[in-house]
């Protein structure tokens, strides 16, 4: 039985289609909570999103393993699928989104102190709710600019890698 690409645009993915792909939200959710939660609490914010970087980046190198059957050159083919699955979401989905919201509430929390009277409590909700409305306007400009990056650099290498949404 042949793959046909009609096979391939119905199938679900899982890391990308399904409610499973918040879990890459995780560590932005938990910046934006960082001045009213411990720090544990958004470390394990961070260990929930790499855990999905993780679990996404195998999905693609089996994937990648059953795509290419016993073909020379799976392992290299493998290799490349979970590189960079791994790469663009530790980048879009971790590291660039969480220092965006780290700093948006950093900020905010500053601005508030200094331009208004409000007691520290309603200043570090604010920021909170300001983080989390923030999240939604930087996920499309982020992972635009990691494939801009990533195509424009180590992609060049092995020449592929695929857009992620």
């Amino acid at each position: 039985m042949e793959d046909s690409p009609e096979k391939h645009s119905k199938e679900v993915d899982v890391y990308r289609d399904t409610w499973v792909r918040f879990l890459g939200y995780a560590n932005e959710v938990g910046e934006a909570f960082r001045s009213l939660v411990p720090v544990s609490v958004v470390l394990a914010s961070y260990a929930v999103a790499t855990v999905y970087v993780s679990a996404d980046a195998v999905d693609k190198g089996k994937k990648a393993a059953a795509a290419h059957g016993e073909n020379p050159g799976k392992t290299a083919r493998v290799t490349v699928a979970v590189v960079d699955t791994f790469v663009w979401q530790a980048l879009a989905s971790v590291a660039i989104p969480g220092f965006t919201i780290n700093r948006v509430c950093a900020a905010s929390l500053f601005l508030l102190g200094k331009t208004t009277r409000w007691p520290l409590p309603v200043r570090k909700w604010t920021t909170t709710a300001i983080g989390l409305s923030t999240i939604p306007f930087i996920i499309t400009p982020i992972d635009r600019g990691v494939d801009l990056l990533l195509d424009s650099s180590v992609r060049r290498l092995y020449g592929g890698g695929e857009k992620h949404e």
